[in-house]
């Protein structure tokens, strides 16, 4: 139970509270200002029973009282606590108007508080309400303040305040005209648009005509940023499902349209791994992704040697036949995880350090994205490594060059087939674990993404990484900027109809590989 000791402006803060006992909308008004700005202890508690319909009046002895959530009461005015409330008393009745004065006077309680972030959020909720009784609490919250980001917050709840203060000086008001415009996001623009049309002088509607316009060139060009960022994260999981592909596309020739699911089992390896960890080592689900990686790399790694030793090696030369066979298995791999799976999407958690979002300007990042942008750059700069590095990477080098060449110096072309083919499934298996965290994960999941992974192949040069790397950010940049003018459909036909009229300019894309024409 909460107990107070009586100030000394008891009688005056008495009178206020009492003026809640009217029953009157104007006077409600007063009395929320009043005690809001008294700085008496009881302040808090009133304004929150008035917020959550718990501020209850007695019409026969004007008495308010608070009804505190074990159920107890105590009389508003002087904290002493009560046996019972009147059967006759009700609740305090607000409407739209008195409900947005409730969320100023608590926003400017909670101005005082010692935590900082509760400081911050009343500070922001200032702003949006811009209730002038709130000034005074601003003004003395901002004298003590020594957070930065707090203090800026509080400046610009003054400024907003000042703005429709309708006795605020006109310095004062071209002061907070500028305090609003530094701020340059969405609510300054609203704010902004709010007083330009309204009885202000001719001053300060110029100057807030002024910063209408900068904020709006502002936005635009973040705007821009914003959809470049959505273009990188696009392009980074376009280049995480194309990789594996065109690195068997590029030293086979294979068309793999199993591909895809490739990257479905990898997501549904994440699933399982993550299914295990929940029911028996809870503790671990931070770490699940660690463990599903080299896991969904095994499994899909091992699936497609199987395939390219029991499928694939026969029909070498065969594009149509390998084309055909390819998007069969696709097909049983589908109802394959489906029998086992079920034909419904399957929930897959995104660790703690994976979930949440910062604002960077006025843009915000998710951090899902910003961990997928990183891991694909990771995987492509392990596999440039591996390509340059490695006795494999050597030998696949010299087999997508010239196959015919290079096994004539001795090296297992058949061997690093097998291996090649592990090696883009096992990459597709790991694709499959990123995309798990920011798409369903189905029997379909692969689809999504199979067709515009050959587009990234073609369009970037056969075989080339780094064109695959270039091919892919550059059209999940060109989608995004496409996507808010022509539509998501309409986006991917206009870049559809790029890459063909691309491709016919220059048939082996933006990289082409040199030395392939000796086996021409």
């Amino acid at each position: 139970m909460i107990a107070f000791a009586a100030p000394a402006f008891a009688a005056s803060f008495a009178e206020s509270v009492g003026k809640f006992a009217t029953d009157d909308f104007s006077d409600t008004e007063e009395a929320i200002g009043e005690v809001a700005s008294s700085g008496n202890p009881l302040a808090y508690p009133i304004i929150s029973a008035l917020q959550d319909e718990r501020l209850m009046f007695d019409a026969d002895t004007k008495k308010v009282y608070i009804k505190q959530t074990d159920g107890k009461a105590i009389d508003a005015a002087t904290g002493a606590a009560v046996d019972a409330i009147p059967d006759s008393a009700s609740a305090v009745n607000l409407n739209n108007r008195l409900r947005r004065a409730v969320d100023a006077a608590i926003g400017g309680l909670t101005l005082m508080s010692p935590d900082a972030s509760a400081r911050l959020s009343a500070a922001q909720s200032v702003f949006k309400s811009h209730d002038e009784s709130m000034l005074p609490t601003v003004e003395a919250a901002l004298a003590k303040e020594t957070n930065r980001s707090i203090k800026q917050a509080l400046s610009e709840g003054r400024a907003a305040i000042l703005l429709f203060k309708s006795d605020a000086s006109e310095t004062d008001k071209l002061g907070a005209v500028a305090t609003i415009k530094a701020r340059g996001d969405q609510d300054a623009l609203a704010l902004l648009t709010e007083i330009s049309g309204g009885d202000q002088p001719a001053s300060v509607t110029k100057a807030a005509s002024g910063a209408i316009a900068s904020i709006q060139s502002s936005l635009a060009m973040w705007s821009g940023v914003q959809n470049a960022w959505y273009g990188l994260s696009l392009g980074s999981v376009l280049l995480l499902a194309a990789i594996g592909l065109a690195i068997t596309f590029g030293v086979m020739g294979v068309i793999n349209m199993a591909h895809g699911e490739m990257v479905m089992l990898g997501a549904y390896t994440t699933f399982v791994v993550q299914e295990v960890i929940r029911t028996r080592y809870p503790a671990l689900f931070d770490y699940s992704l660690f463990i599903a990686v080299p896991l969904a790399f095994l499994v899909a790694g091992a699936i497609g040697i199987l395939i390219e030793r029991t499928v694939i090696r026969f029909l070498y030369g065969r594009p149509l036949e390998t084309l055909l066979a390819t998007w069969g298995l696709s097909l049983i791999l589908q109802q394959a995880v489906r029998t086992a799976f079920g034909p419904t999407n399957r929930e897959v958690g995104n660790p703690s350090w994976m979930s949440g979002a910062f604002d960077l300007g006025q843009i915000t990042i998710t951090y899902n994205r910003l961990w997928i942008l990183c891991f694909t750059l990771a995987v492509f700069a392990i596999l440039l490594a591996m390509l340059r590095y490695t006795a494999l990477g050597l030998e696949m080098r010299a087999v997508t060059q010239n196959r015919r060449m290079a096994a004539s110096m001795g090296i297992a072309t058949s061997r690093v087939d097998a291996l090649t083919f592990g090696l883009g499934s096992g990459i597709a298996g790991i694709a499959g674990v990123a995309l798990s965290q920011i798409d369903n994960v189905s029997p379909n999941l692969g689809q999504s993404y199979i067709i515009d992974s050959f587009m990234v192949v073609v369009f970037g040069g056969v075989g080339n990484l780094w064109g695959t790397l270039v091919g892919a950010f550059t059209l999940g940049i060109a989608n995004k900027f496409l996507e808010p003018v022509a539509g998501a459909v309409l986006g991917k036909i206009a870049i559809l109809v790029l890459i063909i009229l691309f491709i016919q300019k220059r048939p082996r894309g933006l990289f082409a590989l040199k030395g392939r024409a000796v086996e021409a």
